[in-house]
């Protein structure tokens, strides 16, 4: 069973490309230690100066996101956030034949 995480949050539009420089930073790091793929995305519009961002991490580890928890910390990403970081786990549906 493969288990992804999807984690968005809001960044002012004035902090925009100094998130991406450490989200980038932070995940390619986080990349390099683990067995993720990552992504970056953003909603195309801006809304009352706040863009959404979406991190998504595929195909985690049980312990990743403690490993997670702590890179972001370090980052210091929650400094250039608006409310909080929303996390979603997904996992995926097995068919059966």
């Amino acid at each position: 069973m493969s288990t992804d995480l999807f984690i968005y949050y809001r960044v002012p539009a004035a902090h925009a490309e100094k998130m991406q420089k450490k989200v980038m930073a932070m995940q390619a790091a986080l990349h390099e230690q683990w067995p993720v793929a990552t992504a970056l995305k953003r909603r195309p519009e801006l809304k009352d100066g706040f863009e959404t961002w979406m991190e998504i991490y595929s195909q985690i580890p049980e312990d990743f996101p403690v490993a997670l928890e702590s890179a972001v910390h370090t980052a210091g990403l929650l400094t250039l956030t608006e409310g909080g970081r929303h996390i979603e786990t997904f996992i995926d549906i097995s068919t059966c034949a």
